[in-house]
């Protein structure tokens, strides 16, 4: 068969869905074949940007790679900052670009670049198929480096004269394994130290939010009662209801939560990434015990530099945790400042529940509003921003993968096409995805996608007119901010010019019913909110003023 025939069923066999993307001419056999495919459907998207963050958030929902396709040169560098991100917040994403013919790679020529080490620094691995009997060994490769914990982006590179030429090689059939478990000595040690513990915390990274994992942790919650402080990605590992929830760390260093933090005498983290909260913020001076457990050991820092580690299945991790509780019971310990932390953080979640406002809109009645209008299995996606902060803070969860927010690159434009997939991975969600003004416009473009697929999807925009992270950082530091403002579109006239159903709420007590009429319209939504961003200033005075009342 063709080559390129040979790497499309390579990918079916693998079992991808997907395949995000705007193909170029160096793609064309590799289109065609894909074309041909019954198994993998192709997205056409308006920017290969807005691909990969699609690929991207199919993959954090579902766990299983989906592709994002370009073409080379500019298409893979269009590509590269979805990749990015997807990588560092541990999504796995199969990356598919095209190249020049192999003949003219080693000198220059036109579109011609690197692009295997250009994607080497933010992807898992990255190789060209220099030879078309090589397909099949390096599918079967990089789909299990992809899925390999943690999981992450893998590219391959397609040059356009080897996806022409004929092979009789033949798929190689996966095998899967499981997972490596923990050393059954080292978890004995830990749990020792559990034991001996006056007031143990548990601080939840992305490795949490597997479905099995989540499960056992708040089994082992239940029985225990310790503490769970989340990052923003943890988000929904523990139910926000339950008693031993303590909501979400990250925002900086002086939160709520960082008091609970230093109160405890030991620190539990679990599938823990330094990306998200830098252990500088809480244990800066390197003096906290902590247990590391994860599927990997831990990154090296001063500030973190964990006495004991369980390396292995997080899943099986916590089961074996399970097990020792059944077997031993549990101490005395001291839960006092948890508890009072989870009650002034749930007292400051509902502080403006009730404001009657027209104008500009306070970001923390906004995202109440959000909560109580989504089931606890809709789903909301944040862009960054200054929203973001406010979401991480004040939305908070009832199940894993709720609430996706990009926190290890960070990269804006991330919320509207990732909206885009999780409303064709789960069409009975109610999607709500939260952009300022200036993320969302970075993929607009992304809109006629939406309606051209009819995804039954809102977005919310928080309209301030500048860029407002930036300007509340450097106010926070500086006292004052550079020109950062900027003029918006008609909001009315975008979603009509795009087909989407449009809604402009200036009141909140609004906010709700608008919410809900959109979640229950046909097709993409548009909710566009004056938010009131004074708010950021005053959020920043309230955290340096949490350490005497609590």
């Amino acid at each position: 068969m063709k080559a390129s025939d040979l790497f499309v069923k390579c990918l079916e066999i693998e079992g991808i869905e997907y395949i995000f993307g705007v193909p170029g001419e160096e793609n064309a056999d590799f289109m065609i074949s894909l074309e041909k495919s019954k198994q993998i459907k192709f997205i056409l998207t308006r920017h290969e940007q807005g691909a990969a963050f699609m690929a991207e958030i199919y993959g954090r929902l579902t766990g299983e790679p989906a592709g994002c396709l370009g073409t080379l040169g500019p298409g893979a560098t269009n590509l590269i900052t979805g990749v990015a991100d997807a990588n560092m917040d541990r999504a796995p994403m199969l990356v598919l670009t095209g190249q020049g013919s192999s003949e003219r790679l080693h000198k220059e020529s036109h579109q011609v670049m690197d692009v295997v080490g250009m994607f080497s620094p933010v992807t898992k691995w990255s190789q060209t198929v220099l030879h078309e009997n090589t397909i099949p060994e390096i599918i079967r490769k990089g789909i299990r480096i992809i899925r390999t914990e943690k999981p992450g982006a893998v590219l391959i590179e397609l040059p356009e004269d080897i996806a022409s030429r004929d092979t009789d090689k033949l798929p190689m059939q996966p095998v899967r394994f499981r997972r490596p478990v923990a050393d059954d000595k080292a978890l004995e040690r830990s749990w020792e130290q559990i034991k001996a513990a006056k007031n143990p915390i548990i601080l939840a990274g992305n490795g949490c939010i597997r479905k099995r994992a989540s499960k056992q942790l708040r089994m082992f919650c239940e029985k225990t009662g310790i503490g769970v402080i989340s990052t923003f990605m943890a988000k929904g590992c523990v139910d926000m209801d339950a008693p031993y929830c303590l909501y979400t760390a990250g925002l900086q260093a002086k939160d709520v939560v960082f008091h609970a933090i230093n109160a405890a005498d030991l620190i539990i983290t679990l599938g823990f990434d330094m990306v998200e909260y830098h252990p500088s913020l809480w244990n800066a001076n390197g003096e906290k015990p902590i247990i590391h457990a994860d599927f990997l050991p831990a990154e090296i820092d001063e500030a973190y530099n964990p006495q004991w580690e369980i390396i292995g299945d997080l899943a099986h991790t916590l089961w074996m945790l399970n097990e020792r509780v059944d077997r031993d019971g549990i101490p005395d310990w001291d839960f006092s400042m948890q508890a009072k932390a989870r009650e002034i953080m749930k007292s400051e979640l509902s502080e403006y529940k009730d404001d009657d406002v027209e104008g500009v809109i306070r970001p923390q009645k906004v995202l109440w509003d959000c909560r109580e209008a989504m089931g606890p299995n809709d789903i909301l996606l944040s862009d960054v921003g200054a929203h973001k902060m406010w979401i991480a803070r004040h939305f908070q969860c009832h199940e894993p993968n709720t609430c996706l927010i990009p926190n290890g690159f960070c990269s804006m434009g991330f919320a509207l096409p990732g909206a885009i997939a999780a409303g064709m991975v789960y069409p009975d969600r109610n999607i709500l995805a939260i952009c300022g003004d200036a993320g969302f416009l970075m993929n607009v473009q992304e809109m006629e996608t939406a309606k051209r697929l009819n995804v039954n999807i809102t977005v919310m925009v928080w309209e301030d007119n500048m860029y407002g992270l930036i300007a509340w950082k450097q106010e926070n530091q500086f006292g004052s901010h550079t020109e950062l403002s900027f003029n918006n579109p008609d909001w009315a006239l975008l979603a009509e010019s795009f087909g989407w159903n449009g809604h402009m709420v200036e009141r909140s007590k609004d906010l709700v019913p608008t919410i809900k009429k959109a979640f229950d319209e046909s097709g993409p939504s548009l909710i566009v909110i004056p938010i009131d961003y004074r708010e950021n200033m005053l959020l920043t005075k309230r955290l340096g003023d949490i350490a005497t009342s609590i």
